[in-house]
């Protein structure tokens, strides 16, 4: 299991552009992948459940991976996160 946060810095936050790009790159790997803010978790291969945490400009997100490709999976999501999801 990894666990690793992340400050969202593209201007719109998650919203559902980004939220579909996260779901369609975590639904490749195997592994369980959880995204948590403020507490409250959700399944990281749902674009409803990112939806629903309202991840703004600014928020951090604590993202668990868990499995046998989690290294691989951190550093794809990690990466997209990275590119502002290719907004700014």
């Amino acid at each position: 299991m990894i666990t690793k946060e992340f400050t969202i810095l593209n201007k719109l936050g998650i919203h559902a552009r980004p939220a579909a790009q996260f779901v369609r790159a975590a639904s490749k790997f195997d592994s369980d992948i959880t995204v948590e803010k403020d507490e409250e978790a959700v399944d990281g291969k749902s674009i409803m459940g990112l939806m629903m945490l309202a991840v703004g400009h600014g928020s951090k997100i604590t993202i668990t991976i868990t499995g046998a490709d989690e290294e691989k999976a951190m550093e794809v999501l990690g990466d997209l996160i990275d590119r502002k999801f290719e907004e700014d």
